[in-house]
C-alpha cells in the first residue's frame, strides 16, 4: 500500500511517500498502527493520529490491503 505523511508524520518517518507491504491478507488499522509504531516509535507519541483509506477517515477496525492508500493526519492546531 501507499502510505502518504501530512505535518510532523513526514518529518518523523522521513518522507513524504512510503510503501508498506500488508502481504497477501488484508490487515486492521490498528494492526498497520502496531507496524508503523515500532518502525517509528515518535508516530506512537502523538497526541492525536489520524488515518484515511483511499480519501476517507477510518477506524481501527477498517481493513486496508496493498491495493490502498493510507495517509497518516497528524495533530492540527490554528487560529
Amino acid at each position: 500500500m501507499k502510505i502518504i505523511s501530512f505535518g510532523v508524520t513526514k518529518d518523523i518517518t522521513g518522507s513524504l511517500f512510503m510503501d508498506f507491504d500488508a502481504g497477501q491478507n488484508p490487515l486492521s488499522i490498528a494492526e498497520l498502527k502496531e507496524g508503523l509504531f515500532i518502525k517509528y516509535p515518535a508516530l506512537g507519541e502523538l497526541a492525536t493520529l489520524a488515518f484515511a483509506v483511499n480519501n476517507e477517515y477510518t477506524t481501527n477496525e477498517t481493513m486496508v490491503g496493498n491495493q490502498d492508500e493510507v495517509a497518516l493526519i497528524p495533530p492540527v492546531s490554528g487560529g
